[in-house]
């Protein structure tokens, strides 16, 4: 019997991914070469924007047709969209078979031997202990340290799918971190929903960076994502002095007015936030800040929007992700009052997308003519005789080489820049 998985929303999910495969091929399965070979598709959804969930609707619609072609096919939909909507999903009658929530994706192989069946009880202790997933990129790797999140921002619907903060074993990440090292991955990416709220027994985030940072098999540690309202001084001076540390942050900053961060509950002010901006680029010179924002949230006024997009360009973020606000069931911020249009939400995203475009064009600009250090991950998707990875500061950069530089630091210097690419 074979398996396919289509992943949608972020690195968790597709970290999530890996480890179902992985606890598929343990229970027998293997993974199909394509879609048309599947006896079971999984879809692996995302429910923080409207949009996510219905892109996952659309592609299950679109997989109908191969039911008729093949009686025994079965479709299953797991993660954070089940979670949220569960049995209602077999209810629909939309031709979903399986629903699986995050912390029942060991229970798949046993459901999978039913007709049909939900599985969505949420386990607060589950942390997957002892599993390893299947890592499916050649050169870089997601390692899961923590699980759902205790900071129930307003507009926020993953506390309500991934549940409460629970942190993976030190010992347990140490191990896997090294033998992605030794299986080749060598840029890590730590993974939570919150990494600063990391905690094992005596070991904080600061610490377990340390340890890991002493690991020989691996070239870089990466790790996403960090809440403004508790990365601490401890943190900062971990990367300032960590060599395989890279000199990048994602920091989300989701609006530039006070007004607007209270009612999202997120816990910190802009002073706050300009004052960590201030200290990561004095105690990491050059270091590259990524940063997500929301347009258009209940109750933004003109004059709150504006304060974004001047804190944008105060801040010169390296790269944002813009999205227009999306209510969610079950969050506070759906009953807010001042509910923004639509079409208003739109013209506020296109207004922090073009100024966004432009910041990055000039971030990216400003490497030309230095020489960068490159981890090569592929070969170029136009041409052949050029390969494409990432700089430190995680940039996309494309350089002269072969598939012989595949899994190799590169250095090389830049002679042009496009918004999302540096050519070396």
């Amino acid at each position: 019997m074979k398996f396919y998985i289509e992943t949608y929303g972020c690195q968790m999910n597709v970290s999530d991914s890996e480890l179902v495969s992985s606890i598929l091929i343990g229970a027998g399965w293997e993974i199909a070469s394509s879609i048309d070979t599947a006896n079971l598709i999984l879809f692996n959804t995302c429910s923080v924007r409207k949009h996510a969930e219905d892109r996952v609707l659309g592609r299950i619609s679109n997989e109908l047709h191969r039911k008729s072609q093949n009686p025994e096919l079965k479709i299953a939909v797991i993660g954070c969209m089940a979670q949220r909507m569960g049995q209602r999903l077999l209810e629909n009658d939309i031709g979903v078979d399986f629903v699986v929530g995050v912390d029942q994706y060991q229970e798949l192989p046993a459901l999978l031997s039913q007709d049909s069946g939900v599985e969505t009880e949420f386990n607060y202790q589950q942390i997957y202990p002892g599993l390893r997933p299947l890592h499916g990129d050649k050169t870089c790797a997601f390692v899961t340290i923590m699980r759902g999140c205790d900071n129930f921002c307003s507009y926020c619907i993953v506390p309500h799918v991934r549940g409460r903060e629970r942190s993976v074993d030190f010992q347990q990440i140490t191990s896997e971190v090294r033998e992605c090292g030794n299986k080749g991955l060598k840029d890590v990416t730590l993974l939570g929903q919150n990494v600063n709220s990391y905690s094992w027994g005596d070991f904080d985030f600061p610490r377990l960076l340390k340890d890991l940072n002493n690991i020989d098999s691996i070239y870089r540690l990466r790790f996403i994502t960090s809440n403004p309202k508790d990365l601490s001084d401890s943190l900062i001076e971990t990367m300032a002095c960590s060599d395989k540390v890279c000199e990048h942050l994602h920091l989300p900053l989701q609006s530039g007015n006070n007004s607007v961060l209270k009612a999202m509950n997120r816990k910190y002010t802009i002073e706050k936030y300009l004052k960590l901006v201030d200290k990561l680029r004095t105690s990491i010179p050059g270091i590259a800040l990524t940063t997500d924002l929301i347009a258009g949230f209940p109750g933004e006024s003109e004059a709150d929007f504006a304060d974004t997009l001047d804190v944008m360009s105060e801040v010169n973020f390296d790269y944002a992700f813009c999205f227009k606000y999306s209510e969610r069931e079950g969050t506070s911020a759906c009953s807010l009052p001042g509910q923004i249009p639509e079409t208003e939400r739109l013209k506020r995203l296109q207004k922090m997308i073009e100024l966004q475009r432009k910041i990055t064009l000039a971030k990216f600009s400003a490497q030309v003519g230095k020489t960068v250090e490159v981890y090569v991950e592929s070969i170029s998707k136009k041409s052949d005789k050029m390969v494409s990875g990432k700089t430190r500061d995680y940039k996309i950069a494309v350089l002269s080489g072969s598939v012989n530089d595949i899994g190799k630091l590169k250095t090389a210097k830049v002679i042009k820049a496009t918004p999302g690419t540096l050519i070396c």
